[in-house]
């Protein structure tokens, strides 16, 4: 039986600033929205542009390195694997949601410069010396935290 592949690889803009939490055991996560643009010429001659919204979960070290240097605005790279998760919300339905969780994160464009390139790329557990104009980069370790232990 063949697996499958989930990937999923991004480049855009932060809608809102990371948002960090920590679970009951100490482990952090950060969650933010990004936007996507796409634009095409319609058979009219005119331009269009759509723009999707993303919802972007990180764990560990990497959520840390997100909240300290990732800002609304600011352009960066995500590449992880999507993920539906379910709940009952206080009326009693069922809710659902998709999100990407984050395996690798580079940041695009220096601190406070929304439109420069260049930056740190990380992706994992140990603690990077941040530098505007490249930076290591790590792996994550995949969460193996329960659904009750997610702070949101």
């Amino acid at each position: 039986m063949a697996s499958g592949v989930n990937k999923v690889i991004l480049i855009g803009r932060l809608g809102t600033d990371p948002e960090v939490r920590y679970t009951n055991n100490g482990g952090a996560v950060a969650n933010f929205s990004m936007a996507t643009n796409e634009s095409w010429t319609d058979k009219g001659g005119q331009k269009q542009e759509k723009t999707e919204w993303h919802r972007i979960v990180v764990w560990g070290k990497l959520a840390e390195l997100c909240g300290q240097y990732l800002a609304k605005g600011r352009q960066a790279f995500v590449e992880g694997r999507l993920q539906t998760r379910d709940w009952t919300d206080k009326e009693g339905n069922k809710r659902y949601t998709t999100e990407i969780v984050a395996q690798t994160v580079q940041f695009l464009g220096g601190p406070g410069d929304r439109a420069s390139s260049g930056a740190g790329e990380f992706a994992g557990q140990s603690s990077p010396e941040f530098e505007p104009t490249g930076g290591p980069q790590f792996e994550t370790k995949e969460s193996s935290m329960s659904d009750d232990e997610v702070p949101f």
